[in-house]
């Protein structure tokens, strides 16, 4: 009877200890956010994903009252910062705005810390928006057959600039010089917005950039757009040409998701995610984000974790196919 009552006694607190944790757990949770939380950004203020981060950092300021702070950390197009995501707590309160710059990364250098699809659990696909080729206004060309003939005419004579090898722009310049038999030079910078601000002053001749962050100068008069990288032209800027419609299969677009490190609580994702997709109902916020140039999408984490899938394997085609991965 006494060796009954002990092994009750042990059960029991068994149970206690079992169980705690999962009740701290519940309760992380629910009550969650109780402090700032920090986003991540691998790259510059006023990018794209930075400027992305600080719409939906509004959102879960409004939803909890919680500061959200966006930490820049640029360089290496954007694999810098996904590092340092990928080794944070797993708590909630450090998050990264990944782009498809994070998807090319780890296919074109195996050395990098990191996969976006094995260390992140992902939580919305927030927007989307097509690359632009961006030139110098001195580049003798209004469109993209034009540009296709300045450069064969001048072959290894074009500087273009991007936000550092492997990343979008690069791809999206190498799959254009692969398809239309061309030659460039390349300029890798730190990120995307030097690369755009030396294709202004003349440095180098063009860039591919997402919408977003070349618009306004364009817009301006301060560069020149010549056409879109989507297959379709796209409803920000219809006037510009998409470059399938003289490369027919050319194709890159560039799109904004919010992921969490990976064994991130599950409630806190859904919480996460909840945030952004109730936002995403709102015309107001649509708006906002189209007023950036980019798309409103927002996702569940089970469709942005599809989507990164398909993305991964696009882009692994890409590489191979124009020779680009380096050990």
């Amino acid at each position: 009877m006494m060796v009954m009552r002990l092994l009750l006694t042990l059960v029991a607190y068994g149970s206690v200890i079992f169980l705690a944790p999962l009740s701290r757990t519940a309760t992380a949770a629910e009550t969650y956010p109780v402090k700032p939380i920090r986003v991540i950004v691998p790259s510059s203020p006023s990018s794209g994903p930075d400027l992305v981060t600080r719409l939906i950092g509004g959102v879960f300021t409004d939803a909890w009252g919680q500061q959200v702070v966006a930490d820049n950390r640029a360089g290496s197009a954007g694999n810098i910062g996904a590092e340092i995501a990928a080794r944070a707590a797993p708590d909630g309160y450090t998050l990264f705005m990944g782009s498809s710059q994070q998807i090319t990364g780890p296919l074109v250098f195996d050395k990098l810390q990191y996969s976006l699809v094995k260390d992140f659990t992902p939580i919305s696909l927030i927007a989307s928006t097509p690359y632009a080729l961006i030139v110098n206004p001195s580049v003798a060309a209004h469109s993209i057959k034009e540009f296709i003939a300045v450069a064969k005419a001048k072959p290894g004579g074009l500087y273009y600039g991007t936000g550092g090898v492997g990343g979008a722009p690069h791809l999206a310049t190498e799959m254009l010089r692969t398809m239309a038999g061309l030659e460039f030079v390349h300029v890798p910078y730190k990120t995307i917005v030097f690369a755009l601000l030396d294709t202004l002053a003349g440095q180098v001749q063009f860039s591919f950039s997402v919408l977003p962050a070349a618009l306004p100068m364009v817009k301006q008069g301060k560069l020149r757009a010549l056409g879109v990288t989507s297959m379709k032209r796209s409803s920000l800027a219809p006037e510009l040409e998409s470059i399938s419609e003289t490369l027919p299969g050319y194709d890159i677009i560039g799109w904004y998701g919010l992921l969490a490190p990976q064994k991130t609580s599950p409630a806190i994702i859904s919480k996460l995610s909840g945030a952004v997709l109730a936002a995403m109902k709102m015309p107001e916020f649509q708006e906002r984000v189209r007023l950036l140039g980019a798309d409103p999408i927002g996702t569940s984490p089970r469709e942005f974790g599809s989507f990164l899938v398909e993305q991964n394997e696009k882009f692994r085609k890409l590489v191979d196919a124009a020779g680009l991965r380096n050990k």
